[in-house]
């Protein structure tokens, strides 16, 4: 009796919580973030920069990039505040980029244009980062010298060293994960440069073959290439089943639905394994990011078999995850700041805007699924339409572009109060156009240390974001709350396009 009245007066107050939530309307220029949300894209660019540039302040970097192992691996994205390339998050970016753009393209409007040429940025150095057969590049740059330097990426002193995986020292999630990207990325080429897309999916059945027939994580492969900064926590099968639902999406060949359904029993149950790199978990229905896809997977896929005899495990893997995010669910895990922005609980990063914009656009995806198949879902007692999905969306949305406690946007550039103090050495140190006198590893360290405004304008950045108590500290050695990511963006570029046609929803 005791937990029956806990658990009604846990619902009770989440939906006051909801109503709430969704009482609080604010307004917002949602095409000029989708605008600044695409333009942060160019202030990450490696390599030689083009003639239609916008953030002029950046200038060519790491143009010798891949000459240590006789390739050119010039180009890429820079992931977040340092001046590394993983191929792991660059990759998740560059599928959640094209999912965006394959939903929500259509209402990008003269942006689309500009996140094609984000897309394919990323596509043209993955093109290069697979090009030798039995190998893929998983990182360019020494992680540990970079972080120990606080230097413009156009200045960089640090070894450039390429990590690569193969057949003896596989890595099947970084591969996997740039076969999904190169798969996703096909389709939204296809009706823009049809030889371009067959280039693409050609190259993402080969690396995904890879992926597949060399199985193996690169926590043991490359090791200090890439942890602790970017090691797989929860295995690479997720990985493989993504990359095998996006290149049966692209293609319809049976084989790739047959692999998912045959290996998706190993998302239903929790793995931990140990190495000497790194603890990881799978196996979790809730997660979606750069390291776990399982979400992801069950939304991806509720399309194609919601009211149909296939709909299982898919779609109530994915109504179970939707539980878990709203507010007024029975069986919430998520936890809310009292201004109503979502916390994962046990997330394994603490970089909290990545799971808010990956949440973000899922909730809106699935929420075009169910009306397109005209369905609802329950969480124990509590009916969940489409429409509370999209709301529940627009809540985190406004919150990040400032209707919050604080009136402060955390994307860099959108409103009048953003943060000026990110983490992030680009945008920290003056420009080559201002300072052409080369800085060195520590050269930069006073630009570091100042409690002044950061030199360069990021347009466009989402940061790590508040704490749980809405309160935020702008100040760039807290780098769990002011260094933006390429995967806090990509997903947000979706979101936003969606709330550009449809602001009031």
């Amino acid at each position: 009796m005791k937990s029956g009245k806990c658990m009604i007066i846990q619902i009770l107050l989440g939906l006051l919580v909801g109503i709430l939530m969704v009482a609080r309307v604010a307004s917002h220029d949602y095409g000029d973030a989708l605008s600044k949300c695409i333009l942060f894209f160019e202030g990450q660019r490696s390599g030689k920069l083009p003639s239609t540039q916008r953030m002029t302040w950046r200038k060519d970097s790491a143009l010798s990039d891949g000459s240590d192992v006789g390739v050119d691996l010039v180009g890429g994205y820079y992931d977040a505040g340092d001046n590394i390339k993983f191929s792991f998050p660059m990759a998740f970016s560059t599928t959640m980029l094209a999912w965006s753009i394959l939903e929500f393209g259509h209402l990008m409007g003269s942006e689309h244009e500009n996140a094609l040429e984000s897309l394919k940025w990323s596509t043209d150095y993955f093109l290069k980062a697979t090009s030798v057969p039995g190998k893929v590049v998983a990182a360019v740059g020494n992680p540990k010298g970079d972080h120990n330097c606080w230097e413009r990426p156009e200045d960089m002193d640090i070894p450039r060293t390429s990590y690569l995986v193969n057949t003896t020292k596989p890595g099947s999630e970084v591969s996997a994960e740039i076969a999904a990207a190169l798969a996703a990325s096909s389709m939204v080429f296809k009706s823009v440069d049809s030889q371009y897309s067959n280039l693409l999916l050609q190259r993402a059945f080969q690396v995904f073959q890879f992926a597949d027939q060399y199985q193996g994580s690169y926590n043991y492969s490359v090791g200090e290439g890439v942890c602790p900064f970017y090691c797989d926590y929860d295995g690479y099968m997720d990985e493989l089943i993504w990359g095998a639902a996006w290149l049966f999406k692209a293609t319809n060949e049976q084989k790739y639905w047959n692999y998912v359904v045959e290996n998706i029993h190993f998302l239903e149950n929790s793995v931990e394994t140990e190495s000497n790199k790194a603890v990881y978990v799978g196996g979790c229905f809730a997660d979606f990011g750069w390291d776990g896809k399982n979400a992801g997977i069950n939304v991806l896929i509720s399309r194609w078999v919601m009211n149909t005899s296939k709909s299982d495990p898919f779609v109530s893997y994915a109504d179970k995850f939707f539980c878990t995010v709203l507010p007024e669910s029975p069986t919430r895990w998520v936890t809310y700041s009292p201004g109503g922005l979502m916390f994962k609980y046990g997330a394994k990063s603490i970089v909290n805007s990545q799971h808010v914009t990956a949440t973000s656009f899922l909730l809106l995806v699935y929420s075009q699924y169910l009306t397109m198949f005209n369905r609802n879902f329950q969480c124990g007692d509590v009916a969940v339409s489409p429409s509370r999905l999209v709301q529940l969306a627009k809540v985190q949305v406004d919150y990040v572009l400032g209707s919050n406690s604080m009136g402060m946007s955390f994307m860099v550039g959108y409103g009048q109060k953003f943060p000026q103090r990110i983490h992030h050495r680009g945008s920290t140190l003056p420009s080559i156009d201002k300072y052409p006198k080369r800085l060195k590893c520590h050269d930069g360290d006073e630009f570091f240390e100042t409690k002044d405004p950061n030199l360069n304008v990021l347009t466009g950045a989402i940061v790590g974001g508040p704490d749980i108590n809405d309160k935020f500290e702008d100040d760039r050695s807290n780098w769990k709350q002011s260094e933006p990511t390429t995967y806090i963006n990509a997903p947000f570029v979706g979101v936003l396009a969606y709330f550009k046609v449809y602001p009031n929803s």
